[in-house]
């Protein structure tokens, strides 16, 4: 009957384990990976902002030639029913 040892090296577990260095270098290594997409999506999101505002002004300008447009047709159209609703 053969007897085990349940004992532990900790010597084979601490080279097993990675240094502290190399754990701080690549938590760093991530984080600036993620600042990258950071700001690589608050770059998308400023582009995106001046694009809104740009059209937000073209459809301001649509809409007062719509405005205009229902007013000149409405004073037309008005015009054109007391005409005919006129005696003669």
């Amino acid at each position: 009957m053969a007897t085990r040892s349940f004992g532990t090296n900790t010597a084979s577990r601490q080279s097993m384990a990675p240094s502290g260095g190399a754990v701080k270098a690549r938590q760093l290594a991530q984080l600036h990976s993620q600042l990258a997409q950071l700001s690589a999506n608050l770059s998308d999101t400023e582009n995106l902002l001046r694009m809104t505002s740009v059209q937000a002004e073209a459809m301001r300008g649509l809409g007062s030639w719509h405005a205009g447009l229902l007013m000149a047709s409405s004073k037309v159209l008005g015009e054109e029913s007391v005409q005919q609703g006129a005696p003669k």
